[in-house]
């Protein structure tokens, strides 16, 4: 157990105790009512100290936690509080307070599909009827990107549970581009999240290359146990370095990119970059920029330039520079027509 959860216990402990002024606690029934409070949740005898309870004390006695508790000592042998309603159970809740904690509520509702996090059900409950029963319940302040609609959400959690055992799975996957599903065998590695999707890669064999499945994709999942799961050293920060989205392009070495931004979106570019490996080449006069990438030419690349639209240019290599003209120019003959 967590020394600070130790701490709590403690601190509940002596609260509780205090809390009874038809008995005078003097520091051995304290340093016992410890004792015990935490054999209850330990289920093993843990000796607390007479110097471990007198910090206690002093630290419930300070504004460090927020209690400022009226402990006091009488008759130079015991300690009661010198305010007979008080308990650190009662000490309000700040506005700040609150809106943290309604904020932190709701970012870690946004793990529910994982086990993981399952312990935290009840104590999120807890803390949204804490929340709510003090203030007004109102909009977030900080709102995340969601879709609950998403499809294969529901596998996140077997997903998870098979990578964290290391379990071979039988996958029942259908591609945009099957007219039905086809069962592979699948060694899970991570789970990847990219533009509110979510992805699972591994390998089919050991001689495979490194696959990328799509959740929403997944018709069902089954472990499959007969079959060793392939251990592998697998660092999706070292895969996905040269990467923009989820498209590795094992065979191909990064290319370059270079591409000018006008005035209006060089700002955006340069406050949250496409890519870790950005550069900026050069600042015009007129506010635009020319930036430079090291990364795979990929269906995410080109899906992150064509959303810039008019703002943003190839400049090199020709073949992307050419694809992205040929697109816009595909694009721009759909409005031609009424």
């Amino acid at each position: 157990m967590a020394q600070n959860k130790n701490a709590l216990i403690r601190y509940k402990t002596i609260d509780k105790c205090l809390q009874n002024q038809y008995r005078k606690w003097t520091l051995n029934d304290l340093i016992e009512a410890c004792s015990d409070a935490l054999y209850e949740y330990e289920n093993k005898h843990s000796s607390v100290s007479k110097r471990t309870v007198q910090l206690d004390i002093q630290m419930m006695r300070s504004d460090k936690l927020g209690y400022n508790a009226p402990i006091v000592s009488y008759e130079k042998k015991y300690y009661k509080y010198d305010e007979p309603s008080y308990s650190i159970m009662n000490i309000p809740i700040t506005e700040n307070d609150m809106s943290v904690l309604s904020e932190t509520v709701e970012m870690l509702k946004q793990f529910k599909d994982f086990s993981l996090f399952s312990e935290l059900g009840g104590i999120i409950q807890r803390l949204e009827d804490k929340v709510y029963s003090e203030k007004t319940k109102s909009a977030a302040i900080i709102h995340l990107d969601k879709n609950e609609k998403l499809k294969g959400l529901v596998h996140l959690d077997v997903l998870y549970q098979a990578i964290l055992k290391k379990i071979c799975l039988k996958i029942s996957y259908q591609s945009f581009k099957a007219r039905t599903p086809s069962d592979i065998i699948f060694h899970p590695f991570i789970l990847k999240e990219f533009n509110n999707r979510w992805f699972l890669v591994g390998r089919k064999t050991k001689e495979a290359p490194v696959a990328t499945l799509a959740l929403d994709r997944i018709v069902k999942i089954d472990y499959e146990l007969k079959i060793p799961y392939l251990e592998e050293n697998f660092n999706g920060d070292e895969y996905y370095k040269n990467t923009v989205g989820v498209t590795v392009l094992n065979k191909e070495e990064p290319k370059e990119v270079v591409l000018k931004i006008d005035r209006s979106n060089a700002p955006y570019v340069l406050t949250k970059p496409f890519h870790h490996s950005q550069e900026v080449l050069e600042r015009f006069k007129d506010g635009s920029v020319t930036i430079e990438l090291n990364v795979h030419h990929n269906f995410e690349l080109e899906r992150l330039i064509l959303g810039f639209g008019e703002s943003i240019e190839v400049i090199r290599p020709r073949v992307l520079r050419n694809r992205i003209r040929r697109k816009l120019g595909l694009a721009l003959e759909k409005y031609k027509t009424q």
